[in-house]
């Protein structure tokens, strides 16, 4: 089941947080989010999934900046969400998604008990120019049935910034 966007607002300080939160970006079943004015880009065109790839930061300045194809950026929302009893889900907005600018590429499936901001994944199939501030995703809540453990993980909760991929950390657990 996924929660309307009204039970979405009725449950606003209780099972969910969404910081700060308009009604202009409440939809009939999930809510608009949009892009923080930073983005992360990798500085190694090879990258490797058993150490930490460095990253540059790029500001989106009001007039906006031109993404390239082939490359991805990592932004995050400018809203900071929490969720309890409910999965967040995150997909891109069809609206980015036909002027060819994919949003949230993969990795769209939240975890209950997720506390933070989500880094998204941007990449763009022909040069296209952003803004800060676009609602760019939406993020709506399905309904867990059982028991269940809340997400705990110290790689990506409560984060504070866009989060470049932590996965070489999963690697040191396997010594």
């Amino acid at each position: 089941m996924i929660l309307s966007g009204k039970e979405i607002k009725n449950k606003l300080n209780k099972d969910i947080v969404i910081k700060p939160f308009h009604d202009s970006q409440l939809n009939p079943n999930s809510y608009n989010l949009r892009l923080y004015h930073e983005l992360l880009v990798y500085e190694e065109t090879v990258l490797d999934m058993k150490k930490e790839n460095k990253a540059q930061k790029i500001i989106i300045p009001p007039e906006g900046i031109l993404l390239e194809p082939g490359k991805l950026y990592l932004g995050r929302t400018v809203e900071y969400t929490e969720t309890d009893n409910y999965v967040p889900m995150l997909e891109g907005r069809s609206s980015i998604g036909r002027l060819g600018l994919f949003i949230h590429v993969t990795a769209g499936f939240g975890d209950v008990g997720f506390k933070g901001y989500w880094t998204l994944e941007i990449f763009c199939v022909q040069p296209i120019r952003i803004y800060p501030e676009v609602e760019v995703c939406q993020i709506y809540y399905h309904a867990v049935e059982g028991d269940y453990d809340k997400y705990i993980s110290g790689k990506y909760q409560n984060n504070k910034g866009i989060q470049p991929s932590l996965l070489f950390k999963d690697f040191d657990k396997e010594k």
